[in-house]
């Protein structure tokens, strides 16, 4: 595959920044809780983030921020909000292996009965992870899980972005409607559109 091997491989090694559970590269600037430091995105970048903004009418304008995140077999990401930087929406173009994204509703539409042990965070907030309560589920949200094929691309908004909580289990082996896929190595790419005011940016990736 092209992108992943020559363009993402091929970035160099200063340009990966090595996480708990997985590295990734940052394209397009900073975000702070002010908003963006903007840079230029390459242009083999643009050429996707534009298709993307053009073909699914679905971002108020042109991204300009891309999060590309490896995860190796047995690595993942705990259930997090992506924050209100990137709201409303998020994309996630997914490449290497197929695996699995989990969507949990938000400790604020619960109503807490017995005390359990889901942790949860908010992605780059810096804060310990949060404990969840076991509890009754409210106005019809569920847990539920979407299956990331290789090439894929999900973009959700709105109510699935604030409602919810996204992650990928920590597990070699991924199960997905009965069937069941060996991890192998994981790309995502979050192209994200962070505007320049604070509280207002938009996020793809995987």
């Amino acid at each position: 595959m092209h992108l992943l091997d020559r363009v993402v491989y091929g970035a160099p090694v200063s340009k990966w920044k090595s996480l708990k559970n997985r590295r990734l590269q940052n394209w397009g600037g900073v975000v702070h809780e002010k908003g963006l430091l903007p840079q230029d995105l390459p242009p083999w970048l643009t050429k996707i983030t534009q298709r993307i903004y053009e073909e699914s009418g679905l971002f108020p304008s042109a991204i300009n921020h891309v999060l590309i995140n490896e995860y190796l077999p047995d690595q993942g990401i705990m259930p997090h909000q992506d924050g209100p930087a990137y709201f409303p929406v998020v994309a996630i173009l997914s490449l290497g292996s197929p695996t699995v994204m989990d969507f949990i509703p938000h400790s604020r539409l619960r109503t807490c009965t017995d005390s359990g042990d889901n942790d949860v965070k908010s992605e780059g907030s810096g804060e310990e992870p949060l404990k969840i309560e076991t509890d009754k589920k409210m106005d019809n949200h569920h847990p539920f899980s979407v299956l990331l094929m290789p090439r894929s691309l999900l973009i959700f908004k709105d109510n699935a972005y604030s409602d919810y909580l996204h992650g990928i289990k920590d597990s070699e082996v991924h199960q997905y409607d009965g069937a069941i896929n060996d991890a192998e190595p994981l790309v995502s790419h979050k192209f994200d559109q962070p505007l320049l005011e604070p509280g207002k940016a938009v996020q793809i990736g995987k």
